[in-house]
């Protein structure tokens, strides 16, 4: 399977899924125009992923430093995506990170962490 690796730009965060590495990346800022078209080929590629991979360990590492509503949608349907893998027996791991200085980002990683009991997700302090 090949890596999928979007830029960041102004309203849309990096993308960097690395299969070899099962090392999932969404860092930056997301709020894009239409977040549907945006998400899209990275739920696709998600979801082909997770059913193709042989390893059962994924880590996914979301470190953003603001999104809109929309984007929490998108977030959230992510991680509906890794719930359902981990109840197929995958070994989902997210690490939430935030700066430390941001209660903001801090508050939605727990809400986040709240909402899903399969996947493993721990809430990573970063020092800026």
């Amino acid at each position: 399977m090949e890596r999928l690796s979007l830029e960041p730009t102004k309203y849309t965060p990096e993308i960097d899924f690395d299969p070899e590495a099962r090392r999932l990346v969404i860092r930056g800022r997301s709020y894009p125009e239409n977040t549907s078209e945006f998400y899209a080929p990275v739920f696709e590629w998600l979801e082909a992923y997770l059913e193709e991979a042989t390893d059962d360990d994924v880590t996914v590492n979301i470190e953003l430093d603001y999104f809109n509503s929309s984007s929490s949608k998108a977030l959230m349907d992510f991680c509906d995506i890794l719930e359902d893998a981990a109840d197929a027996g995958k070994r989902i791991t997210v690490n939430w990170i935030y700066a430390a200085d941001d209660e903001d980002m801090a508050d939605m990683g727990q809400e986040f962490q709240e909402d899903f009991d399969r996947i493993t997700f721990n809430l990573v302090e970063r020092e800026d």
